[in-house]
């Protein structure tokens, strides 16, 4: 039997054991004082996380919400980091309702830092998975009041390139012109930066259509000559 208190219990000794608490302040002041740190940079992180997250060690499927549950509750930002790459696991076995899951991710304990890998890499393979029951969330993220979710809507296509579906990516776009967000702005030019690599003249002659703040249109011609 699969106990998942256990399993989380496992990792926390692992994060323990190699915490660096000048490490953690420098990193809780990096996000603002918004999150705990143990204090381990993210390539010692993988390391210690890699048996929990080999093929023949990962829990059920079915046991999958719990964790993510559980280990958003911790107070320390690698739990909500690992929950990230061990939800990337069991991309292969998605289903509709796992959109749920996602959601409870993006909305809870929200920033850039998880919101950005859940957006481009978690949201995005749901949404080729299941088109329509994506489309109907990111519409959702879109017409919300929450921040994190319309920056979803506009960063889930990040690694689309030759799949990126470029109404969409207006559309996502321009319904988020103009709210003076920064964290909007941002991702409204790096979701274009990107395109750029696949189709630099379509994003060209958005640049020149659109009303976009100096943040948004400096990010989405950052690679083209000047």
């Amino acid at each position: 039997m699969f106990l998942v208190e256990e399993y989380i219990k496992s990792l926390a000794i692992q994060f323990e054991k190699h915490s660096h608490r000048d490490i953690g302040i420098g990193q809780t002041a990096y996000m603002k004082n918004r999150f705990a740190f143990w204090g381990i940079k993210a390539p010692q992180r993988r390391v210690i996380q890699r048996p929990f997250l080999r093929k023949e060690k990962l829990p059920p499927k079915e046991y999958l919400e719990e964790i993510v549950n559980v280990l958003w509750t911790y107070p320390q930002r690698e739990f909500q980091y690992f929950g990230m790459e061990l939800v990337h696991k069991y991309q292969d076995q998605f289903n509709q309702k796992d959109i749920h899951l996602l959601n409870f991710m993006i909305t809870h304990k929200s920033w850039w830092d998880t919101v950005d890998y859940i957006a481009a890499h978690l949201i995005g393979r749901y949404c080729i998975s299941f088109p329509e029951n994506g489309m109907t969330f990111i519409q959702q993220c879109m017409d919300s009041g929450n921040l994190w979710l319309r920056r979803t809507s506009i960063l889930f296509q990040l690694h689309y390139k030759d799949r990126t579906m470029p109404h969409l990516l207006e559309e996502t776009i321009t319904h988020s012109l103009g709210t003076g967000e920064f964290f909007i702005d941002k991702a409204i030019g790096w979701a274009l930066r990107q395109y750029a690599r696949t189709h630099p003249k379509w994003v060209l002659d958005f640049v020149e259509r659109q009303e976009l703040t100096p943040l948004s249109r400096r990010e989405a011609l950052k690679h083209f000559p000047r």
